[in-house]
């Protein structure tokens, strides 16, 4: 159900709308009521996030200290208690449950490890470190989440070389042919026609149809979200109404690829994926000042629809790539490689070592995710428990990024790496100021070197001069001499800023040996740089050599054949168009990953997709001009009963928009929207901290540009963006939640924006002194809605507007002042407000 100022609109599948009811309550009362909107969750599955902090955090702390004396690994299980096992630490050993979830308090295994307890010490050769244990108590605090089929496997680590599990995303895709299916015509064969006959013939199979076509103005609302991320405007609604020609959605996509917002759109998307933030986080929050250049790049990407073969090589390997190019180029393929250094860092780490070794698993667990869709940084301590990745396979890649220079220093606080992308402009002005200042030095050299010599020729005979001759200056020249100093200070602190850009370089070509268990004092045999063994069983492909091996890994995963890299980004463009994956864990296509729902489809996708040269736009075009897409979002109960989660897609499934198209709808909506693309909002310095001794983020979120400019500080992200969902950037995360919860409500009726940019739009509505009040609501349902008001909405509206202006008020906007009644501007701006925090405006159907 969607929420209007004249009552529901009923869907019985819509997630927010369950359970609450409006029956034509005046639009006053139902902004109050957007406050009851609960978020009523569903059993969910293990939450994916928590799993992957599970893999990368906890489970390695507990085979290094644990697992010897409490797992199936170890000579006995002492105290009964097994650590490898989630059903076990729940069941718990002699002393009762070793884990309650969510609650540390209670829970034995914190209390151990913290030294609470004097008959309790564990481990018992030494307390762990706060950090170690601070990961402990928020795993718990987290519910402690697991992978489920850990109590199956945790006494099996040989089923990690098993290339028999999950083995079909280890082959590569095959080439489909779209089966035959009654509801589709042989003769006409529409974009997006055969796509279209691998969800019909599931669909027929379970005795189900599909919805029938959206209309017009759910379809052009729908693609011009989808694409760019804001609303379409009326205009654009009206053309799209009056155009009856069979292409006239093929043309709407194809304006709507063409725009710059596409790039913003669908940026973001991968920024996502990339763990975009503007600052490091973790132990020192200190500014990513030149992060925003690789934010731009991929934006860029975009929009020119950069091959994704080429964009996966320029982000691990552009600084290697020929120097033949233009210098644009080049600079544009080092700001690539920011992706390898865009991850958390604990800069000061003292154990110097250990700080590599945890960036390089960072690089490898965000390159495996997102890219392979497999978690490869659960074999730095062992043989995956789950996957066939062995640890052999961890440390060949982990040689390929301990021979690439991510840190410029490691000592205390470390910095990372940047690249210099200098033009000849910016040289030559650095030239000229660097020669500006050798000519104010060499003027107080040799001004300072006559007046030595004119001491010295005064010098009486036989006098001993000072070691410094500066004090036996005249007075005048010890001013002069004061004077070019100063000016000398000033002008090398004006000295211009080259610059440059988060990224890597080479190092000095290194193999490193497998880490017993993670550790780095605990070494055994030395692996060569080369692919995990398993897409390759006869001939692993080596990356050894006179270089890092980064541009022999990027273009094997980028081979036409290769089982994983295509399937795991089709898989991410159909989830950003229809909310959920083929696979609908996309960061994870392994063992603990969900099995394909259409798995021909997912390989029909791919095969598309690399024959039509990586292009992502021609994936939207083939997505987009389907049966599949332009379903509407009716609900049919027979189809409810048997597929309540659509997992087959017979209708379009109603979502809600994202943080970031919330805010950026709210001010394209009222006209307030600044368009400039690029560049940084960051109030700090590149490497300064963004927290002083207060701990108060000074960060500003005032600004009018889109969101994806908006600055994202870890540890500390933007309050609205919180609120609805936004990912955390401290991991990568293809798949946004989404939840409904009373603050959200709260939120559009209280908050700063949402009444600001109600005034706007109400002040907008009315400087048109050649509309009346039925167009203006016809242009405030088209700008919010995307369609028009029915005729009992509209009754309703004015009859709203009339008795609004009637009622005792406190003066203008409620807030204060000479009692009397509200004006009509005010009355227009409550009505307009109500229609904002409506679910009509956030949901897309």
């Amino acid at each position: 159900m969607i929420i209007t100022p004249n009552g529901p609109w009923n869907d019985p599948g819509a997630p927010a709308a369950r359970g609450l009811r409006t029956k034509g309550l005046p639009a006053c009362l139902v902004v109050a009521a957007l406050a009851m909107i609960a978020g009523a969750a569903e059993a969910a599955q293990p939450d994916p996030e928590g799993v992957a902090f599970f893999e990368k955090n906890v489970r390695p702390l507990l085979v290094e200290h644990c697992y010897s004396c409490h797992s199936a690994e170890g000579k006995r299980i002492k105290g009964n208690l097994r650590l490898d096992d989630s059903a076990a630490w729940l069941v718990g050993g002699d002393l009762g449950p070793a884990v309650v979830p969510g609650d540390p308090a209670e829970s034995l295994l914190i209390t151990a490890v913290g030294y609470k307890d004097e008959s309790l010490l564990m481990p018992p050769k030494g307390k762990l470190d706060d950090r170690q244990i601070d990961v402990l108590t928020r795993w718990v605090e987290m519910g402690a989440p697991a992978p489920e089929s850990i109590a199956a496997t945790a006494s099996k680590p040989e089923a990690a070389t098993d290339p028999g599990q999950g083995a079909w995303a280890f082959r590569p895709p095959a080439d489909p042919t779209p089966p035959a299916v009654s509801a589709s015509d042989p003769a006409s064969t529409p974009p997006g026609d055969d796509l279209d006959r691998f969800i019909l013939a599931q669909l027929e199979a379970q005795g189900l149809k599909p919805a029938p076509p959206a209309d017009k103005p759910t379809l052009i609302r729908r693609a011009t979200f989808d694409l760019t991320g804001l609303p379409p405007t009326p205009e654009e609604i009206d053309a799209f109404l009056a155009d009856d020609a069979p292409d006239a959605f093929e043309r709407v996509v194809e304006r709507l690829l063409a725009s710059p917002h596409y790039g913003e759109r669908w940026g973001r998307h991968w920024l996502d994926v990339a763990r975009y933030a503007d600052s490091n986080g973790l132990d020192e929050n200190v500014a990513h000042g030149n992060a925003w250049r690789y934010r731009d790049y991929v934006v860029a990407a975009f929009n020119r629809d950069k091959p994704y073969d080429q964009f996966i090589v320029e982000q691990l390997a552009g600084d290697l790539l020929p120097k033949t190019d233009p210098v644009e180029v080049q600079h544009e393929r080092l700001i690539a490689t920011g992706f390898l250094t865009l991850g958390p860092k604990v800069l000061a780490e003292v154990d110097k070592t250990k700080m590599e070794m945890d960036i390089i698993d960072e690089q490898i667990d965000t390159l495996g995710r997102a890219v392979l869709g497999l978690t490869l940084g659960c074999a730095r301590c062992h043989d995956h428990k789950f996957d066939p990745i062995t640890a052999a396979d961890y440390y060949a890649l982990a040689g390929v990024f301990k021979s690439t220079k991510t840190m410029e220093s490691f000592a205390t606080v470390a910095r990372w790496h940047e690249n210099t992308i200098a033009t000849e402009p910016d040289l030559a002005r650095k030239a000229a100021h660097d020669a500006e200042v050798a000519a104010a030095r060499a003027e107080i050299d040799r001004l300072v070197a006559a007046a030595d010599e004119q001491v010295r020729a005064g010098k009486a005979e036989g006098a001993t001069l000072p070691e410094k001759l500066e004090p036996l200056y005249p007075e005048e020249t010890r001013a002069r001499i004061v004077k070019l100093r100063a000016d000398l200070a000033a002008l090398e602190k004006a000295a211009p800023v080259m610059p440059s850009a988060m990224g890597v370089a080479e190092g000095t070509p290194t193999d490193v040996a497998v880490h017993i268990r993670g550790s780095h004092l605990a070494l055994g045999a030395v692996v060569p740089r080369r692919a995990p063994q398993v897409f390759n069983e006869a001939s692993p492909t080596s990356f050894g050599g006179t270089q890092s091996g980064r541009l022999e890994l990027a273009r094997w995963l980028v081979e036409p054949d290769h089982p994983l890299t295509a399937r795991v980004m089709v898989n991410r463009i159909w989830r950003w168009h229809f909310g959920r994956g083929l696979v609908s864990t996309t960061d994870n296509f392994g063992v603990n990953g969900a099995l394909p729902t259409h798995p021909e489809l997912l390989d029909w996708l791919a095969r598309r997709f690399v024959d039509g040269r990586w292009s992502i736009k021609a994936m939207h075009r083939l997505i987009m001009l389907s049966a599949t897409y332009q379903m509407s979002s009716d609900a049919d109960p027979q189809a409810l009963q048997k597929d309540p989660e659509d997992r087959l897609y017979w209708r379009w499934d109603v979502r809600r928009l994202e943080a970031e198209e919330i805010r950026d709808a709210l001010l394209a909506v009222s006209g307030a929207l600044d368009e400039t693309m690029g560049g940084s909002l960051l109030q700090v310095e590149n490497r300064a901290y963004f927290f002083d001794h207060t701990s108060r983020d000074k960060t500003g979120y005032d600004t009018r540009r889109r969101s994806l400019y908006l600055p994202i500080v870890r540890n500390h992200l933007y309050d609205m963006f919180q609120l609805f969902d936004s990912t955390d950037a401290n991991v990568m995360n293809g798949d946004r939640a989404t939840t409904t919860v009373a603050p959200q409500a709260l939120f559009m009726m209280n908050s700063d924006l949402v009444i600001q940019s109600a005034r706007e739009l109400a002040a907008d509505l009315l400087a048109r002194p050649e509309s009346d009040d039925a167009d203006r609501l016809r242009r405030l349902y088209q700008r919010t809605y995307g369609r028009t008001p029915t005729t009992d909405e509209s009754r309703r509206d004015l009859a709203f507007l009339d008795r609004f202006e009637r009622l005792p008020h406190d003066g203008p906007g409620g807030s204060g002042g000479s009692k009397g009644e509200p004006s009509r501007p005010e009355a227009w701006q409550a009505l307009c407000q109500v229609i904002l925090a409506s679910n009509e405006f956030v949901y897309i159907r």
